[in-house]
């Protein structure tokens, strides 16, 4: 294939053929990438000269497969929550892929991944949209001297246009994510969406750095005015970038982190570069729309290329390299809070967890695997925050009745800033949760939910299937340590 720009010696992807017709551009930068991008017809320009685009909603669930070099015809692996390949699939896939990509132009970046002490990790993206390359300057720190750049210990293709053969390649043909974690590989197939791209990077990043001393994380931590910092952690939609922001309105301008995170040894430490947001989630969104901001899923007005943000779904995404004001990196978390929504009514807005709470807890508020808590039971021991878990679900048993965003705010400041340590606490007897009796301004039917429920039997039954999900994580899978406690959840009493 016919290259151009600056490069390392080292392919990072063994196989791509270079009598291919196609041209590799390797790390241009952000304006180049932009004028690509816009002449490709891969985007459009906003008013601001922001680059929009459209991959489709995130309704559907991303695809995900992992090469199970044990697995026999497809069997689910059962660490994770991806399907399996055999390596045979894998490496067809992989082969086919890259034919596809020999006869197209590619957009390669050297990037790298900052996880504070432990140093760098070098990773090669290579797609065949610009506009994925200047995602990946956003999102990661481009390598100083490229030319030099260390062998990329991860790579990752994406191929949109390439539709896999589910018989053959055993991933869906309508979008899929393929790891190879053994040889730091991760194929992206029949999707462009931002988010696959991120997600690829996270599965691939996870094993290199909990070996490295850091725990991978997706959450938002606070510097408090007293310099106590607060760690927000949860799954997409549970409200951990809302709180956050609430929080940061009252801190005003003092330090924080969003997206990516590594917890290590020394504290905290931004994985990410820059912001992968939602719209909802910026206060000043229209402001972060400036000149090399993608504008995924956002619509556009055709006759002014005014963005409008307000018209947009769950796909929306801003991603645009972070502000200086944002610090790479923070001390220890005193307080870590875990986020859960909770459709069934049953837990409390707020409780504070025991040791033997807490692994069970961010298993559920994360949905990462077993190995990761390990790391987890080491930090825990040497920082001591205190934990708590934050329902942002439904409450009382009521369908239609969610934990306003107000209380939860309300509730992780008055936990953050100490107002809690003196008030009256009481034990869940069913969940085994403690939670705070009385809380001013807070209804107290929201710490107590089983007073919303018209049906006891019912409220017990969803009580103990509670207690069995945030036990089961730990009972199911072995601990690497063998020093994590097993959850102390009391099982819903007849």
């Amino acid at each position: 294939m016919n290259q151009t720009g600056t490069q390392s010696d080292h392919s990072g992807l063994e196989g791509l053929d270079p009598a291919g017709t196609g041209r590799v551009f390797w790390n241009l930068g952000s304006a180049y990438l932009c004028e690509r991008a816009v002449a490709r017809g891969e985007v459009r320009l906003s008013h601001t000269g922001a680059l929009v685009v459209t991959t489709g909603t995130a309704g559907q669930p991303l695809a995900l497969a992992r090469v199970d070099d044990a697995a026999e015809g497809g069997e689910t692996a059962g660490a994770t929550d991806a399907s399996a390949l055999t390596r045979a699939q894998f490496e067809a896939l992989k082969a086919d892929l890259l034919a596809y990509v020999a006869r197209r132009t590619l957009f390669g970046q050297d990037v790298s991944v900052e996880a504070g002490p432990a140093g760098g990790i070098a990773v090669r993206i290579l797609s065949d949209q610009a506009w994925h390359a200047l995602v990946a300057r956003h999102l990661l720190r481009p390598r100083a001297t490229a030319a030099d750049a260390d062998v990329p210990r991860l790579t990752v293709l994406c191929a949109p246009g390439f539709r896999p053969t589910p018989e053959t390649h055993g991933v869906a043909a309508e979008g899929a994510l393929a790891l190879d974690l053994a040889n730091g590989l991760a194929l992206i197939a029949g999707t462009g969406r931002g988010e696959t791209l991120r997600a690829a990077l996270a599965h691939l990043l996870a094993e290199p750095l909990l070996a490295a001393g850091v725990l991978p994380l997706e959450g938002a931590a606070r510097t408090g005015a007293d310099g106590a910092i607060s760690l927000l952690l949860g799954a997409s939609g549970a409200g951990k970038s809302a709180l956050a922001q609430g929080m940061a309105e009252e801190d005003g301008a003092l330090p924080r982190l969003d997206g990516a995170l590594g917890w290590g040894d020394e504290g905290l430490v931004a994985l990410e570069a820059g912001t992968f947001a939602h719209p909802a989630d910026l206060a000043t969104a229209p402001e972060a729309a400036r000149f090399g901001t993608v504008l995924e899923n956002i619509a556009l007005d055709p006759a002014t290329r005014v963005p409008d943000f307000d018209a947009t779904g769950t796909g929306a995404r801003i991603i645009l390299p972070t502000a200086t004001a944002h610090a790479p990196t923070l001390g220890a978390p005193a307080h870590l809070f875990m986020l859960v929504q909770d459709e069934e009514g049953v837990l409390p807005a707020l409780a504070r967890l025991s040791a033997a709470q807490t692994p069970g807890a961010f298993l559920e508020a994360t949905g990462l695997a077993a190995p990761h808590l390990a790391r987890l039971h080491t930090l825990l021991e040497r920082h001591t925050p205190v934990c708590w878990l934050v329902n942002t679900g439904r409450t009382g048993g009521d369908a239609e009745r969610r934990v306003p965003l107000e209380v939860s705010r309300r509730l992780v400041a008055a936990a953050q800033m100490g107002e809690l340590a003196s008030g009256e606490w009481r034990t869940d007897p069913h969940l085994g949760l403690h939670v705070p009796a009385a809380v001013e301004g807070i209804d107290p039917a929201l710490l107590d939910p089983a007073r919303g429920w018209a049906n006891r039997g019912d409220y017990l039954a969803a009580a103990r299937r509670w207690t069995q999900r945030l036990a089961a994580p730990l009972a199911d899978k072995e601990i690497a340590s063998g020093t994590v406690a097993t959850p102390g959840m009391a099982v819903a009493a007849e």
